[in-house]
């Protein structure tokens, strides 16, 4: 099904872009075009962001400097 009429983008582009960590409605504009025209489909394609898991987490993340 397309999703994004103006730019052709179907809904199985959608799932690919949120299975390799698309988690935002601007990771899948920035990946795709989805929603950098008309933006009506803006809802829809966020919809599919909820589909992921990892979208769902919070990442922590450490650094340590280790001097010699």
């Amino acid at each position: 099904m397309y999703v994004c009429i103006c730019n052709a983008i179907s809904d199985h582009k959608i799932k690919e872009a949120v299975a390799l960590g698309a988690s935002t409605l601007t990771d899948l504009k920035d990946s795709l075009g989805v929603a950098t025209c008309c933006g009506c489909c803006a809802d829809l394609a966020s919809s599919f962001l909820g589909d992921n898991p990892a979208a769902n987490k919070t990442a922590i993340t450490s650094s340590i400097v280790v001097e010699h």
